[in-house]
């Protein structure tokens, strides 16, 4: 049986109406496929596909740097070891990852690179990045999609209006990451990978009802559909942070 696992906050993971679980159940998986893993839990030992959902900031820790007081950071140290090591495990056996949000920028910091602990403090921009969390629906900008990537492949447009709802943001890019989507300000929005099916969005399409949202989960779905098996190893891997 196929297994997806989502990894969310403490007390998102908690509730079962969640729009993550209502997505993916859209694109045509069943509740028995999908598995919720708890903040601090151990990654399984066989999986197919990894959904890394918002939620709480990286440590900055995690890329060289220390934390700064007045950047409003929310850390979980629990959430952190899952996310990451979760990431490491999907990374070495190529099982497909989709990541939103405080995913991308997981998925950014485990391949290397840093992020911008608060927009306003390092990057001021006079685009709104930071909506109130009960405007999940609300279509703040668009972003802009890189032509030959996957995300234009699934977007079938070259630009389109987006959520947002992040105070965080990908500074230096990691080696090996490609950015597929970017905002009017030029902050990147989105990144993938050309060897194998890794999807991050900085926006979140689970809150929304539309081609292109469901686009990702579907695709996502079909991906993991047609992967073979992965051979998940637990060896030490070369991500594994400090």
């Amino acid at each position: 049986m196929t297994k997806v696992i989502l990894t969310l906050d403490r007390d998102a993971g908690k509730r079962e109406e969640n729009d993550y679980l209502r997505s993916l159940l859209a694109s045509g998986f069943q509740r028995d496929e999908i598995a919720l893993l708890e903040p601090g839990s151990p990654p399984p030992q066989e999986f197919d596909g990894v959904v890394l959902g918002g939620g709480c900031d990286v440590d900055p820790r995690r890329y060289g740097r220390s934390p700064r007081p007045e950047a409003g950071l929310e850390l979980d140290a629990d959430r952190d070891k899952t996310d990451f090591a979760l990431f490491d495990r999907s990374w070495r056996a190529r099982v497909p990852i989709f990541a939103i949000c405080r995913g991308l920028q997981v998925v950014n910091v485990a391949l290397g690179g840093t992020l911008f602990q608060d927009i306003g403090l390092q990057r001021p921009t006079s685009l709104v990045h930071q909506r109130p969390p009960r405007q999940t629906r609300r279509l703040d900008h668009e972003v802009e999609i890189a032509a030959g990537t996957c995300l234009a492949s699934i977007a079938q447009r070259t630009t389109f209006a987006v959520n947002s709802r992040h105070h965080q943001a990908i500074e230096d890019l990691a080696p090996g990451l490609a950015v597929s989507a970017v905002a009017p300000d030029g902050l990147i929005e989105a990144v993938e990978t050309a060897d194998r099916w890794l999807m991050a969005v900085q926006w979140h399409p689970e809150n929304l009802d539309d081609p292109v949202s469901r686009g990702l989960f579907d695709e996502f779905a079909r991906t993991v559909r047609e992967t073979p098996a992965p051979g998940i190893s637990d060896r030490p891997g070369l991500l594994s942070p400090a």
